[in-house]
């Protein structure tokens, strides 16, 4: 998500960021209502509808949550691979100017959701169950559909006794129920019991105008239309097995028969066609089972798969067997592996990172940084190649250049808080320690954490040298504690 214009560089290695300018959507989310001096009130529900700028703030609120739970997927491979797939269902929805932001759960429960503002939950059960492309893409256009219709949205307006604040904490206790399903009911219902019985009641509607719309969405994107019906009934199997466990107020998206009925009759008038996967759906699939199995599990998993041929790619499965060895420790044989799987895959991001993985686990590459120049070059997008390149550009001491690269990847992604992490790190190295919790406190207010941001703050004045920096560091944390009192006052 992007919530600024482009951040100014102080010198050739700082980037100096002017937070009131940056972050104001971003701290309007924290207290949902406003009272900083220019920041706008957001004012309550009772209005006739919600804005998409209250929606938004409504998501973000539930993002910083989400973000800091155990089980948030902070895996940038898997995450861009879903916010490409999600992108062009977006190109063909009802609000393709929409902002969005796809991210992924580790819960092997089938599930996806979507909240207010165009944030989107994919479970990472769900992403396993999906056989082909298709049948993950009818979900996310079936969760595109619930936000372009604004259905959470449409619960809540109109209702004067309904707060912004109870659906982000509603949104919250639903995640939450995955650890622990007590004391998510008392959440939700604590926090707005009536909210929640109206999303029960609305689901029937909701579902099925979300199936409708993303099915049309599905078929402009070029995707099986009859992937939906098919997953669908996939899904029903699969959560019957389970639906003894679940709580029922955690079952936003029933799959009944009449829906699947009603799918595959509408799919019955589109023409046939076989869509391939691409292949970063296959190995997207391959790095989540050698990461959620245990290491000597994922081993014998992609052993037998390969030794067999008979399902799944070979080649997101020899990748799959590398990740795994890598995790049993099997570097050796890992490499070996590598070098048939080189053999065989085309010229790949996640393949590229991969190698590049290997090099570091061998100390004797001294062209290491040349590898991942090069490629960083020929995948300037790709996230976790830079957050290597920079991993490794420490470890060999060049600190200017690690800065360089990071200032210029925090201009073209200003949100990512893993790029102020690895810039706190390279001043802490170099002692440069104001610049240190200055980088720390946007960090910390990316993931929401207003407190530790205003610890940040101060630990840089009072580390202050340089003038400049100080001054807008001063800025910052007059804003910074504005919000936090109206924190307090609303608390």
């Amino acid at each position: 998500m992007c919530l600024c214009p482009m951040w100014e560089p102080k010198r050739k290695t700082v980037i100096i960021l002017p937070m009131k300018k940056l972050l104001l959507p971003l701290l309007c989310s924290l207290t949902l209502t406003c009272y900083a001096d220019g920041l706008p009130d957001l004012g309550d529900v009772s209005q006739e509808a919600i804005s998409p700028q209250q929606e938004r703030m409504i998501g973000e609120q539930s993002m910083y949550q989400i973000r800091a739970n155990k089980s948030y997927l902070d895996d940038a491979e898997i995450a861009d691979y879903l916010n490409q797939l999600g992108g062009t269902l977006i190109a063909n929805s009802g609000e393709p100017t929409q902002a969005y932001e796809f991210f992924a759960i580790n819960d092997n429960a089938i599930n996806a959701f979507a909240m207010p503002g165009g944030f989107i939950g994919v479970n990472t059960g769900l992403i396993l169950l999906a056989q082909n492309e298709s049948e993950l893409a009818s979900v996310l256009s079936h969760e595109v559909a619930h936000v372009t219709q604004h259905h959470l949205a449409r619960m809540v307006s109109g209702q004067k006794y309904d707060t912004l604040a109870a659906m982000a904490a509603i949104a919250v206790a639903i995640i939450a129920a995955r650890d622990n399903p007590q004391a998510a009911t008392a959440a939700i219902y604590g926090a707005q019991g009536g909210a929640m019985q109206r999303q029960l009641n609305f689901t029937r509607t909701y579902e099925q105008e979300a199936d409708r719309i993303g099915l049309s969405t599905l078929q402009k994107s070029g995707f099986d239309t009859r992937a939906m019906p098919a997953f669908f009934e996939k899904m029903q199997r699969a959560t019957r097995i389970a639906e003894g466990n679940t709580p029922t107020y955690l079952r936003t998206h029933p799959v009944t028969a009449e829906r699947i009925a009603d799918v595959g009759n509408r799919v019955q008038q589109h023409p046939f066609h076989l869509v391939p996967d691409r292949f970063n759906f296959q190995l997207v699939r391959a790095k989540l089972n050698a990461n959620t199995k245990t290491p000597s599990e994922a081993v014998s998993f992609f052993t037998a798969a390969l030794g067999e041929q008979k399902f799944g790619n070979p080649i997101a499965n020899r990748y799959g067997l590398v990740l795994a060895l890598l995790r049993n420790n099997q570097t050796q044989k890992a490499e070996q592996e590598f070098a048939a799987l080189q053999q065989q895959a085309p010229t790949n991001a996640m393949i590229t990172t991969l190698a590049g993985k290997l090099k570091r686990t061998n100390l004797q590459d001294k062209n290491i940084a040349n590898f991942y120049r090069t490629a960083t070059q020929n995948f300037p997008q790709h996230r976790a190649l830079i957050y290597d390149y920079a991993e490794v550009l420490m470890q060999e001491r060049r600190f200017e250049e690690t800065l360089k690269l990071l200032n210029e990847q925090i201009i073209a992604h200003p949100n990512d808080a893993k790029l102020y992490e690895l810039q706190a790190r390279t001043f802490s190295i170099l002692g440069r320690k104001q610049e240190e919790h200055h980088a720390l406190a946007y960090n910390y207010i990316l993931h929401g954490n207003l407190r530790g941001s205003i610890e940040q703050l101060e630990l840089a004045k009072q580390m202050g040298t340089d003038y400049y920096e100080l001054s807008t560091i001063e800025t910052e944390l007059k804003q910074f504690k504005e919000i936090a009192a109206a924190q307090r006052r609303k608390n």
